[in-house]
């Protein structure tokens, strides 16, 4: 029942200066999000892939008012890129972009979020990287497919993400499974109605085995979005089931959490991406992480306790 709470303090402006003036916040931020400029991610993505690991980068951020905003956006990924260029990791470092971040919700924000992200997207296919279109709440989703769409003609390495707690999901997943794309399917960390989405934790767990059930038999490159054990090993079996071999599919797990997991599975042989998040504007993005599980939240407030 926390969850929706501290989705709504996400959005709230009162509680973004409560907790960011607190104390404690930071030492918890820096749990999650490794640094806020480039320069201090950087070494980072060298130390994770020098321990086999490959990351997913995402400059956080999701306010924008303004046009010129959105175009900042725009330039922090290609600064981001620019710097990637001479590390020669290839796929082993990409990019994930929240299209809200380019601008989608403004007035023509489609045109907008668009014109923001091909130059992103050309400039990573440029050092040998690709891009994924994170999903956001369900009003933006018919956007983000189409922008998708558009890409992949041009580009048909581009990524997206699905929703398991989304009704129109498995309808989406069987779609994109047939094209062939790269697909990460996540649980759903947006505070969605019931008429469009699952509320009941059983029942999202229930979709998100299907939904990764067609992704596995499909002809795309699934991304298994999870921090659950049992979700971990119903998806190692469904790979196996359906043929794949073990780089025919990917993990991803967000920095900071259940990181000798990651360790465990890249031993293993898996490929195991790390979802690395780094910017200033990192309120929303650290609340949706206490949201999405109660050891966060536990975490967070325990060192509230102990640091006053």
């Amino acid at each position: 029942m926390l969850g929706p709470a501290i989705l709504a303090a996400s959005r709230s402006d009162k509680m973004r200066r409560i907790v960011s003036a607190a104390p404690v916040t930071k030492p918890v931020v820096n749990r999650f999000i490794p640094g806020e400029t480039v320069d201090q991610v950087i070494p980072i993505v060298v130390d994770l892939t020098e321990k086999g690991l490959e990351l997913t980068l995402d400059v956080v951020g999701e306010d924008i008012t303004t046009v010129e905003q959105s175009h900042a956006a725009r330039d922090a990924y290609l600064e981001l890129i620019e710097h990637l260029a001479g590390l020669g990791l290839g796929e082993k470092a990409e990019m994930s972009v929240k299209l809200s971040m380019f601008g989608q919700a403004l007035e023509g924000g489609h045109e907008l979020a668009l014109a923001n992200v091909r130059p992103v997207v050309e400039a990573a296919a440029a050092i040998g990287t690709t891009v994924t279109l994170d999903a956001e709440d369900h009003t933006t989703l018919d956007s983000m497919f189409a922008i998708h769409d558009e890409l992949r003609r041009d580009f048909p390495q581009t990524g997206c993400v699905i929703q398991a707690y989304l009704f129109r999901t498995e309808a989406d997943a069987r779609r994109l499974a047939a094209a062939g794309s790269r697909v990460r399917i996540v649980k759903g960390a947006y505070k969605e109605p019931a008429e469009v989405a699952y509320q009941d934790k059983a029942e999202i767990d229930k979709a998100y085995v299907r939904i990764l059930k067609t992704l596995m038999d499909g002809e795309g490159y699934p991304m298994i979005g999870s921090h659950d054990p049992r979700l971990i090993a119903i998806a190692q079996e469904l790979g196996r089931k359906a043929g794949r071999k073990l780089d025919e599919y990917e993990f991803q797990m967000l920095y900071g959490i259940r990181s000798e997991e990651h360790l465990r599975l890249a031993a293993e042989g898996h490929r195991m991406r790390v979802y690395t998040a780094y910017g200033t504007d990192w309120y929303g993005y650290f609340m949706r992480r206490l949201a999405e599980k109660p050891a966060n939240l536990l975490f967070f407030l325990r060192s509230m306790i102990t640091k006053n």
